[in-house]
């Protein structure tokens, strides 16, 4: 073939550069988008076979990756259907160069270095961020063809001359440049390759490997080993979510899973994506046992495109909620390099973002109708999805009535109707609600707990992180219904019916007793209130209402209820006008014992709460010692 040299004249300045500078902070992509390329140019190739339009010989499909320390060079190879030097001139020059004009004018509204590369195509030219020069030596599948050369420096210039390559393929040739010399290191290139080329469908090779292989037995019949050099092949080529679930066994998934996800415990169940109308999507998401560790378990969910490792950040795909599982997508209809503005506005990603979420809330059916006992096992971790999506997601909430589970302090499960339809005789209130007491710490509440049950209520036990904003969904959602923590109001104001019970104390003595508690309660922000309680509740109850106390949780969540999070925390203390201990008190004519009393029993209350700290706690324990 004749050599030929070429200077491009133009208005403006070639791409490469601009390659260079935008995309530097992403750079190690180059590799992803070449060894992407490579394994396209093999399925090509098959794809002509089938189609009886290449008579060649196949061979075996592999992608090499060599590493060239020494001449400062990476090269990609393929056995795939190659370029002649005419497909050089049109795919590689072409884009490069005489439509620089358009491609600035366009990259000047781009948002982000994906949106550059995945709106033009510019796969092969991420080369230039790591490269000096890089160089092309191919041989298409046609039959005549001749070998063929490019070599260009990122300048206006190149240079197509005849190749050395002697088989079907292409070789790209990255003479790397001094500022990406940290690429030349095996360790660095494997990392890349694990981590974008782990499923490709090709085989991809970096190098070798050394494996131990057994060599018979010694002369004392232990068996021998010996080191054997092997192919490096880096990738899975049919990893399982390729595979049809009927051909998959439980080990399979499991044994996926800790190839993913290394040193962790199995997951609880998984779920086999397959659709591919309206959109292609495949893969498989996993529930993974996470208790109460919500935040550490972000981003575990791959998105891929035909097997090429995209991101990790799947939020405009994957419902929030839905981003505590683990497992991996594959759409073909994402594109490899994938900006963020394309995500949010793509018709696409909204129908599979739907579509996830209809498949979770069925597979949550699946299980609670078919073992509800195993279900019921799980819940500690499955509950934090189903609260997550019931707060989050509207279409999602509407499906989880039927399989959302409410658990008591005695570790009973019921749904929400059968909940309500336990406690509905015991706790109606005088305007016909139903009122849902709970706990978020049944130790540190279960002197509150205790007399909510000596009344015959029943007290679930909401101690999640998210049950918070749980609680308000549910007071918001279910008709006629109030939910309220136990430690809100004395018992006997939890549920109000309206039930008088008379004070065993004069109007004088009842100022009289409200004046010794005020006068013994130095810490700020406590009410104090003398209320006609059992004779058999607890002398004084220390209480915070219950809006005021969750908009601070909210607050302390950043949930965005500053306003509260900022005010000063009041409590309500309710001194129990017909205890005994209200008489002993008030008969008591010494007014530093009946200070000491009022202290003492206030104090109580306190520790009842985990509020008494400090000096506060010492000071409570010396007078204990003392009264004993």
């Amino acid at each position: 073939m004749v050599q030929e040299k070429g200077t491009i004249s133009i208005h403006t300045e070639n791409i490469f550069p601009i390659i260079k500078k935008f995309l530097y902070s992403d750079h190690e992509i180059f590799l992803r988008e070449l060894v992407s390329n490579a394994v396209d140019a093999i399925q090509k190739a098959k794809r002509l076979v089938s189609l009886g339009q290449f008579q060649g010989e196949l061979g075996e499909p592999l992608v090499q990756v060599k590493l060239d320390a020494e001449a400062k060079t990476i090269t990609i190879s393929d056995n795939g259907i190659g370029m002649t030097a005419e497909e050089i001139k049109k795919y590689i020059n072409q884009v490069a160069f005489s439509g620089a004009s358009e491609f600035l004018e366009k990259f000047k509204e781009a948002k982000d270095a994906n949106e550059i590369i995945g709106q033009f195509g510019l796969g092969f030219y991420s080369a230039f961020m790591v490269a000096d020069k890089v160089e092309i030596q191919t041989l298409s599948y046609q039959q005549g063809a001749e070998p063929a050369r490019w070599i260009c420096d990122g300048s206006t210039t190149f240079e197509l001359s005849e190749g050395n390559r002697t088989e079907r393929g292409t070789d790209i040739i990255l003479y790397i440049n001094e500022e990406n010399k940290d690429f030349l290191e095996n360790y660095k290139l494997q990392t890349i390759l694990d981590k974008y080329a782990k499923f490709l469908p090709v085989p991809v090779q970096f190098g070798t490997k050394t494996e131990s292989e057994p060599d018979g037995e010694d002369e004392e019949g232990k068996p021998k080993y010996k080191e054997v050099e092997k192919p490096n092949i880096i990738n899975t080529v049919k990893p399982i979510w390729t595979k049809a679930p009927s051909e998959l066994k439980d080990e399979d998934y499991l044994s996926f899973y800790k190839e993913l996800y290394p040193f962790t415990e199995d997951p609880l169940f998984w779920i086999h994506l397959n659709v591919d109308y309206p959109f292609n999507l495949t893969g498989v998401l996993y529930f993974p046992k996470i208790k109460n560790d919500v935040e550490i378990q972000r981003n575990k969910i791959k998105l891929f495109s035909r097997q090429v490792f995209i991101t990790d950040d799947v939020k405009d795909i994957v419902p929030e909620f839905l981003m505590l599982l683990h497992g991996v997508i594959d759409s073909p209809d994402i594109p490899l390099n994938v900006s963020r503005s394309f995500l949010q506005a793509d018709g696409n990603v909204k129908k599979i973002n739907t579509y996830i979420t209809k498949k979770v809330a069925d597979k949550l059916a699946e299980l609670f109708k078919n073992d509800r006992k195993s279900y019921e096992e799980k819940w500690n971790d499955i509950g934090v999805f189903v609260k997550y999506g019931i707060v989050s997601e509207p279409k999602f909430a509407e499906r989880a009535k039927d399989f959302v589970l409410l658990n008591n302090v005695n570790k009973d499960f019921f749904t929400l109707t059968e909940y309500r339809e336990k406690v509905a005789p015991a706790q109606t209130d005088k305007d016909g609600n139903v009122v849902f007491l709970y706990s978020a710490n049944a130790d540190r509440q279960h002197s509150y707990i205790s007399a909510a049950e000596k009344k015959g209520y029943d007290v679930l036990l909401l101690d999640g992180p998210l049950d918070n904003h749980f609680v308000s969904h549910l007071e918001r959602d279910l008709e006629k219904t109030q939910i309220k923590r136990v430690d809100a109001d004395v018992v006997e104001k939890l549920i109000d019916k309206d039930e008088k019970i008379e004070s065993s104390l004069s109007e004088e003595q009842s100022k009289e007793l409200e004046t010794v508690f005020k006068e013994a309660i130095t810490k700020p922000g406590m009410e104090v209130s003398i209320e006609n309680l059992s004779a058999d509740g607890l002398p004084v109850t220390v209480t915070m209402d219950e809006f005021m106390r969750r908009m601070k949780d909210m607050a302390a969540m950043g949930g965005g209820m500053n306003f509260y999070g900022s005010m000063p925390d009041r409590y309500k203390v309710a001194v129990n006008a017909n205890h005994p201990l209200a008489t002993k008190i008030l008969a008591e004519t010494n007014s530093d014992a009946r200070k000491a009393l009022a202290q003492q029993a206030f104090d109580l209350a306190l520790l009842a709460q985990g509020m008494l700290t400090g000096a506060d706690l010492t000071a409570f324990v010396e007078r204990s010692v003392k009264l004993i």
